[in-house]
């Protein structure tokens, strides 16, 4: 085990040492897709275990948190689960999200989920008036859907997500259903599993609603007409394997290219060890992004009632902008 141990430490800080040549060997061929997307809410990774992995979960996802990442992966697991996750994201924004999944039988499963963002009343200001108008506003975002699964057969499973979301701005919203896929496919080599989901996939949104502004001339002016954007459409592929699996110890490996429609590629990797089953230890890393690197996390999963409950914490450097820390529950019966 140590052997192993050592081995994919190695790797990873070759990885992290070559990061530097890798982005002069490999131009930022997507860097000009930054910004042309909406609803960016959309994109921020729900779940303590998969953020502590580096969000290299795509071909794990075998508990709730497969809801966000992988529709196929809600079939992955035997037991039902309730999930609630809690994020502190930047400057006092809370994000909270919750789902559960059902089990109809050992080839149909169905989940369903809901999400909040609030960053609660700011100030309004205006060129004119920096020091604030007196008026409050709020942003905020709404997010709902239903997820089906289904194995085709004992090795590979499909999964389709139907959700709606709304975002609010003040007098402006935004509104629209989107659609994720997902394909789970245990490849038959050892533990080996392979996977690949489209995530937010839909039509082109604009903002409804009106909001006035001064010109120089001390104009008021009306604004209704806005340009459409795509929605943060993300192609993500993924292998994951168990390269230790003992009975009292168990080491998963993961890596995943992702593939958004505004910003460059780039790869994560995911490593998670649990003792006896209690006890889980996770890290990962994000390439590919100035302010994302390096993640941390832990998990602890004890028998309640008969059933089992789940407690996992995470922490993402952000570089410049801090740590992001998130929360998550399971109850798995």
């Amino acid at each position: 085990m140590r052997t192993h141990l050592k081995k994919i430490v190695l790797i990873l800080a070759m990885f992290t040492t070559l990061q530097p040549s890798y982005a002069q060997l490999f131009p930022n061929l997507g860097g000009q897709r930054v910004g042309t997307s909406t609803a960016q809410f959309l994109k921020i990774g729900i779940g303590a275990r998969a953020l502590g992995m580096g969000e290299s979960y795509v071909a794990i996802a075998n508990d709730a948190e497969a809801l966000y990442w992988n529709p196929a992966g809600i079939s992955q697991f035997e037991t039902h689960d309730f999930f609630f996750a809690h994020i502190d994201w930047f400057i006092d924004i809370k994000i909270d999200y919750a789902g559960a999944v059902f089990h109809l039988n050992p080839t149909n499963s169905i989940g369903i989920f809901f999400s909040a963002l609030n960053t609660g009343d700011m100030m309004e200001t205006t060129e004119f008036q920096p020091f604030g108008t007196g008026r409050y506003f709020n942003y905020g975002d709404l997010l709902a859907g239903i997820t089906y699964a289904r194995n085709m057969t004992d090795k590979f499973s499909f999964g389709i997500t139907t959700k709606y979301f709304q975002e609010t701005l003040a007098e402006l919203t935004m509104s629209s259903v989107l659609f994720d896929l997902g394909t789970y496919y245990k490849t038959g080599w050892k533990t080996t599993r392979f996977a690949v989901s489209v995530t937010n996939f839909g039509p082109e949104i604009a903002p409804s609603g009106h909001f006035y502004y001064k010109n120089l001339n001390n104009e008021q002016i009306k604004v209704s007409k806005f340009q459409k954007f795509t929605p943060p459409i993300i192609f993500r592929i993924g292998v994951a394997a168990d390269p230790i699996q003992l009975s009292a110890h168990k080491l998963t490996t993961s890596i995943q290219l992702n593939h958004p429609n505004d910003n460059t590629e780039n790869l994560n990797i995911g490593i998670e060890y649990w003792w006896n089953n209690l006890l889980a230890v996770r890290t990962g890393y994000i390439t590919g992004r100035m302010e994302r690197d390096i993640s941390f996390g832990i998990g602890l999963n004890v028998p309640v009632f008969g059933s089992r409950f789940r407690f996992d914490y995470s922490s993402s450097d952000f570089g410049r902008l801090g740590y992001v820390n998130q929360f998550a529950m399971h109850l798995l019966f």
